[in-house]
């Protein structure tokens, strides 16, 4: 298991009542929430630096990486929420 350290977060009073509302866990439940932001920031940069290198993403290859994610071509009931 991974070190930890404590900080200090503040957060807007609606959002923690939410929170903890769906968890008893609130450290693990932000540290998973900012794990999956970091690799999502770390996932977009990759994806920049390929797109200079190599050109724009065609549509035949975005279709591709859908069916992929999302097991069909055309977006169908993906999911649109960035986290």
């Amino acid at each position: 298991m991974s070190s930890t350290t404590r900080i200090t977060v503040t957060l807007p009073s609606d959002q923690v009542a939410e929170l903890r509302k769906l968890t008893d866990n609130v450290s693990g439940y932000v540290a998973e929430a900012v794990a999956r932001q970091i690799r999502h920031q770390l996932m977009g940069d990759d994806l920049r630096r390929h797109e200079e290198e190599h050109g724009a993403f065609t549509d035949e290859e975005l279709a591709e990486a859908r069916a992929k994610i999302y097991g069909g071509g055309t977006g169908a009931g993906r999911r649109t929420d960035a986290a």
